[in-house]
């Protein structure tokens, strides 16, 4: 071809470019010719070209035309247009994942996925629905979604040790993706690399990734999407002036930094502290609540951007009927001591004890995690005499350890 026909959407090879050009606009001067275009495989901004070629060197260049050819195999011909047609499918179809996975969702959760999560440009978000609402499922619809219209490709996902397994059955049941577990024993089988970053879809526990040398591997790893189950359990508290951390909530700042979209799941956002909720909600949106009368006036007018919750009474199927039956709740009553007098003493003794201990605990407000163990007893009790004699055993040889390192500390040996 002539390089005196070249026009633009014409391909040129020359030893002037790594690729192939497919030329966008062509203009010739007297000495030079002004060409601009892209690499052809490439998608990145630098490989856009904008170049003055010398006329002489321009003439040398080779030129070929895209032909059409109709003898390809039948396969590959449907093979080529079904990945076309899932290219582009999310701009036609907004509601891609749930029709290609196996899931029948509920309207609560394609309101979630599709009119909250993913409106956002960058997803920052909360589902603190009640337990049942299918909050795993919302979780891989986002992520089925998101790798469908190209937004993420490495996916993490925290979640309590035991529900590991329960996650990569689903997700690959449901939604045909699949997931690796990285644990303890994986790291030691990968000595010498960080397997974080060799592994694209990973679901791992919330106590195993917080210990300090995983969150130091983890430190040097991005993620497009990270999701956390129970993600409550990543808390901090604040005592008057100061804030202490636990490791769970240093790990959720990790993940915080290192990542572009973040999903927190859970049932319990809210333990009754708006200072705590507030530096949880931090996690997400560092510093978009500055005060705790922020976030109340925020929540009251219903403009909260961060979490969406909804309650099982609130839960409905298409046709409107609730999913869940209404609680009835009854005050039954019985005479206590009926059976045996004892019953009596040890319910006064155990509330004797709990009053005094829990008095205790409450003058330090470092300790409010014992005055709730505390109360646990009786309900132990309400349960069981068993139930009660079991918890009752287990705190006494905690009491016991405890003393005893205390014993070793006074006398100078290093605690065992």
């Amino acid at each position: 071809m002539s390089a005196t026909t070249i026009r633009p959407g014409d391909i040129l090879h020359a030893p002037l470019w790594t690729q192939p050009l497919l030329v966008d606009t062509i203009e010739r001067s007297e000495k030079y010719v002004h060409i601009t275009g892209s690499l052809v495989g490439s998608s990145e901004h630098a490989d856009h070209i904008d170049q003055w070629i010398p006329r002489n060197e321009f003439e040398r260049l080779v030129t070929t035309r895209v032909e059409t050819g109709f003898d390809a195999p039948p396969l590959d011909v449907f093979l080529g247009l079904e990945a076309k047609r899932y290219r582009y499918a999310s701009l036609y179809d907004p509601l891609l994942a749930m029709n290609i996975s196996k899931v029948d969702p509920l309207p609560h959760q394609i309101e979630a996925v599709y009119g909250y999560i993913l409106h956002q440009p960058r997803v920052r978000f909360l589902i603190a629905d009640d337990p049942g609402a299918g909050k795993t499922i919302m979780a891989g619809l986002v992520i089925k979604e998101m790798k469908l219209r190209g937004l993420v490709r490495r996916v993490l996902i925290v979640a309590p040790g035991h529900l590991k397994d329960q996650w990569r059955r689903e997700l690959k049941e449901r939604f045909e993706e699949r997931f690796v577990l990285i644990d303890r024993q994986m790291m030691r089988n990968r000595f010498g690399e960080n397997v974080w970053e060799s592994e694209f879809q990973v679901i791992t526990s919330l106590d195993f990734a917080r210990q300090e040398d995983v969150m130091n591997a983890l430190a040097g790893v991005h993620w497009d999407l990270v999701i956390v189950d129970e993600a409550h359990k990543m808390a901090a508290y604040r005592y008057g002036k100061n804030i202490e951390k636990t490791k769970r909530y240093r790990l959720g700042e990790l993940l915080s930094r290192n990542s572009t979209h973040l999903l927190f799941l859970t049932a319990t956002p809210h333990r009754g502290n708006q200072e705590n909720f507030r530096l949880f909600l931090d996690l997400l949106q560092p510093g978009i609540f500055a005060t705790t009368e922020m976030l109340h006036e925020s929540i009251r007018d219903g403009d909260n951007p961060l979490f969406i919750r909804r309650l099982k009474e609130d839960l409905k199927d298409f046709e409107g009927r609730p999913l869940f039956l209404p609680r009835q709740v009854k005050t039954l009553t019985f005479e206590l001591g009926v059976e045996s007098p004892d019953e009596v003493d040890l319910y006064n003794d155990l509330s004797r004890y709990v009053e005094q201990q829990y008095n205790k605990a409450l003058a330090s407000d470092r300790h409010r995690n014992i005055a709730f163990a505390l109360v646990i007893l009786q309900r132990r009790l309400a349960s069981s005499t068993f139930a009660l004699y079991r918890s009752l055993e287990r705190r006494k040889k905690r009491l016991e350890e405890m003393r005893r390192k205390a014993d070793e500390f006074r006398a100078g040996r290093p605690p065992t």
